[in-house]
C-alpha cells in the first residue's frame, strides 16, 4: 500500500515536462537548433520564390508577340 508521501512524489513525477527532465543546457541548445532550422528553411522558401520569380521574367522575356497577343485579355472588337 502506498502512502501519501508516495503518492505525491508519484504525481511529481508525472507532471514534469521535457524541460524538467533535461538539463537547462541541454533545452537551450535544442531551443537554438530549432530556431536555427526555421531560419534556414525560411531562407530555402525566399530562395525558391526569387528563383521562380526570376524563371518567369526571362519566359515572359523569350515570348513572342503573338503569344503575347493570344495571353491578353484585351479585345479588338471592344475597340472597334
Amino acid at each position: 500500500m502506498k502512502t501519501e508521501a508516495g503518492r505525491r512524489k508519484e504525481r511529481e513525477q508525472s507532471t514534469m515536462t521535457l524541460a524538467d527532465r533535461l538539463g537547462a543546457d541541454i533545452e537551450a541548445k535544442l531551443l537554438a537548433k530549432k530556431r536555427a532550422l526555421a531560419e534556414e528553411q525560411q531562407r530555402q522558401r525566399a530562395a525558391e520564390e526569387a528563383r521562380r520569380r526570376e524563371e518567369a521574367r526571362r519566359r515572359d522575356e523569350r515570348k513572342s508577340f503573338a503569344e503575347l497577343l493570344e495571353e491578353s485579355e484585351l479585345d479588338w472588337r471592344k475597340f472597334k
